[in-house]
């Protein structure tokens, strides 16, 4: 079976079918993100939702960037457990820190995040001795967590309350259920298999072994926590009335998130918008849009100018302490060559 996916894969690469299958998906979930929109923000009125930016309270923005500070926070514990599941301990917490928090904010905002992230991680990471294929690694597995806690997330929630993924995809509450409880059997089915034995996947210097069952159960907790903090910081933000719930906001907001990844957009802009306009449609469209545009300046905005500075200063700091060691080896070699004429100069004089 395993054999017989590996081989159906392999043609579709071949045939480039994936590439053209992933930019057909691409712009149709774009396309019809901006035909909601335009539906959904007629009669819009601009004032009512610069009006309701200004009357959230102070304790809620600070509140929803607490929660936004503590996502990014666990992100560093996907390159963390991602760098150390390739067998290099010897990397610093700091690095994984700085290269999780800064190719994830700056690839949320420039979009295609498995190329520009990746560029930054190989960036921080070839300091330290990773080539293009550890780093590669490093994505893949990174990559893999996230998708294990959207897996998770998605599942639990959309079981425990289908209704909240039919206000998006227009499904039946049992059909959503039995999808939600067919993730779940397929996480768990995951978990077993690479509990089993070893496993991995790839060929020749670009094989992953993948993180074993114990491990496996820890990246699912640390991809649910994450999404748990980013959830929370934006029902902080959505309007009060009418109170859907944690739980729906949650798996609303997870169902966005996972259409702006797949349509490749910088941000989700548009897609993620409009499946939260259409998802959270009780609520009212100007207070919404105005939480929602507050989570972006915390969530996207302000980390990505934070990271832009630290990656600044990071080259700038990088470019002096070349500097110094060209200048030191400079003064290493001709030092030599001074010796040598100074004793020439005491010969010539005959002292």
């Amino acid at each position: 079976m395993l054999e017989a996916i590996r081989r159906a894969i392999s043609f579709l690469r071949q045939r480039q079918i994936l590439h053209r299958l992933g930019v057909a998906v691409s712009v149709t979930v774009i396309g019809i993100a901006c035909y909601v929109l335009y539906h959904m923000l007629r009669g819009i009125d601009v004032d009512e939702v610069i009006e309701a930016i200004k009357q959230t309270e102070p304790h809620q923005i600070a509140l929803a960037a607490l929660f936004v500070a503590a996502g990014y926070f666990t992100l560093t514990f996907y390159d963390l457990f991602a760098v150390r599941a390739i067998g290099r301990a010897d990397i610093p917490y700091r690095v994984n820190a700085l290269a999780a928090f800064t190719s994830y904010s700056i690839g949320h905002n420039v979009g295609a995040s498995v190329f520009t992230g990746g560029a930054v991680r190989y960036r921080i990471y070839s300091a330290w001795g990773l080539n293009a294929i550890d780093v590669a690694k490093i994505c893949f597995l990174a990559g893999l967590t996230f998708w294990l806690g959207n897996a998770a997330v998605l599942g639990l929630g959309i079981a425990y309350h289908p209704e909240a993924a039919t206000a998006i995809d227009q499904l039946p509450p049992w059909l959503n259920r039995l999808v939600a409880f067919a993730i779940i059997l397929g996480l768990l089915a995951y978990v077993v298999w690479v509990w089993m034995r070893p496993r991995g996947v790839g060929r020749g210097p670009w094989t992953v072994t993948l993180p074993g069952g114990p491990l496996t159960l820890l990246q699912i907790a640390i991809g649910i926590v994450d999404l748990g903090f980013c959830a929370l910081a934006m029902y902080v933000l959505v309007p009060d009335e009418p109170n859907l719930g944690f739980v729906v906001v949650a798996v609303i907001f997870v169902a966005a998130t996972l259409l702006g990844f797949a349509s490749h957009s910088p941000g989700g802009l548009g897609v993620f918008d409009a499946a939260m306009l259409v998802g959270l449609w009780q609520m009212d469209r100007e207070d919404l849009l105005a939480g929602m545009l507050l989570f972006r300046v915390l969530y996207y905005l302000a980390p990505f100018v934070i990271s832009v500075i630290l990656l600044t200063f990071r080259e700038v700091i990088l470019g002096a302490r070349n500097k110094r060691l060209r200048q030191a080896a400079s003064l290493l070699e001709a030092e030599p060559k001074r010796e040598a004429a100074f004793v020439r100069e005491r010969r010539d004089t005959g002292a």
